[in-house]
């Protein structure tokens, strides 16, 4: 597996933000959206058997794991990973775009999921299909840049009924989407949503990693 960074920290977004856990990033992403913050994540990296990244894992002595891109899904050994942590006791969070079959992620995994908006420039990219694999702990995320993506997003909530499925996340891109008026248009709207801001932007700062 190539991977780009293993630390601890808590989790900086999702319902299970602001959970201690240990943050492993894939390299690679086979999408290129406008407001990516984790650029660093295309390339750089060592190789690590799934061996070597589990007992790096272990050694945090830490329950929840997430695992996280880059898109992860790219490389297959992330599935070894994963079913290896299940099989360990650990809890598994797995963050994906939505343009790649979730299929055979593991119902014990909780699947933070991404339906790009247009803003991004990769919302043709959406795997719509993967919305039938979600179920009540998972996570779908759209990142918002404007009102136009909100409205989108809206109108992909209904369309799929989203609300009875799993948890539904309204992220604002940092710096560009006031979370105030994001916020007062989900009250105006009565969504059933959570607003999602960058918990580690919060405390670390606006150019820490996700944390």
């Amino acid at each position: 597996m190539k991977i780009n960074e293993i630390y601890t920290s808590i989790l900086g977004e999702s319902t299970w933000a602001g959970v201690p856990c240990v943050i492993v990033r894939l390299c690679g992403c086979n999408m290129r959206c406008t407001y990516c913050d984790t650029t660093y994540a295309y390339e750089k990296g060592i190789e690590m058997s799934v061996g070597q990244v589990f007992r790096t894992i272990n050694k945090y002595n830490l329950i929840p794991v997430l695992i996280t891109g880059g898109e992860p899904l790219i490389q297959e050994e992330s599935f070894d990973l994963i079913n290896n942590l299940i099989d360990s006791g650990h809890i598994v969070l797995v963050e994906t775009n939505g343009s790649i079959s979730i299929e055979n992620i593991p119902g014990d995994v909780i699947t933070i999921m991404d339906i790009k908006c247009p803003a991004s420039g990769e919302s043709d990219r959406n795997l719509y299909s993967n919305i039938e694999y979600l179920s009540d702990p998972d996570n779908v995320k759209f990142v918002l840049s404007d009102r136009s993506d909100y409205e989108w997003a809206v109108n992909i909530i209904k369309d799929y009924d989203l609300e009875s499925i799993c948890f539904v996340l309204f992220s604002p891109v940092h710096g560009k989407l006031d979370p105030a008026d994001l916020s007062q248009w989900i009250i105006d709207d009565k969504l059933l949503a959570r607003v999602s801001l960058q918990l580690h932007k919060i405390i670390w700062g606006e150019n820490s990693r996700m944390r």
